[in-house]
Parts: structure tokens; sequence; C-alpha cells
């Protein structure tokens, strides 16, 4: 199960990296922006992220 959890956070790793390896500007201006999100909108979005994850792995299950 150990390795199952840390091929989970390798993958989510490389999916993460992914955009300021390509995009480095467009990830930079994307982050000047969400900077300027109040509290209540950054983690609104962080639970749906997480509601979504969550979803697509009892899904996959």
């Amino acid at each position: 199960m150990g390795d199952f959890w840390l091929a989970a956070l390798g993958l989510m790793l490389v999916l993460e990296g992914i955009m300021p390896f390509l995009l480095p500007a467009a990830w930079k201006d994307t982050l000047r922006k969400v900077v300027q999100f109040q509290d209540g909108q950054i983690r609104f979005i962080g639970l749906t992220l997480m509601l979504g994850g969550l979803l697509l792995i009892f899904w996959v299950k």
C-alpha cells in the first residue's frame, strides 16, 4: 500500500511540474493573479480540487 501512495505522490509532482517547465511565463502570470484572490476564493478552489481528486480516486478504484 505504501508503494501505491509513493507512486501517486510522484505522479502528482510530475503533473505539477509540467506547467512551470513548459510555460514558465504563463505560470508566473497565473500565480500573480491567484495572489490577488480572497482567502475564501482560494479555499473554495482548494476544496473543489480535493473533492475532485477524491472522486477520481474512488472512481478508479
